[in-house]
């Protein structure tokens, strides 16, 4: 199996977006648009950062 790999993208209105796919090629997570891939990359790296000690909670609004 793979590992989880985070892909960077430009969607067709031109914004650079991420996902986060799992080892089974599964896309678990997409990102809002971004207008550079400077701002895309940073937020790859937010995810990766602060992920691991994020919470998980009901929503109290869907």
């Amino acid at each position: 199996m793979a590992d989880p790999v985070f892909e960077w993208y430009k969607d067709k209105a031109g914004k650079f977006r991420f996902r986060l796919k799992a080892s089974n090629g599964e896309v678990i997570a997409v990102s809002e648009g971004y207008s550079s891939k400077a701002n895309c990359v940073n937020g790859i790296e937010s995810v990766k950062k602060n992920a691991p000690i994020a919470k998980v909670v009901e929503a109290t609004e869907a």
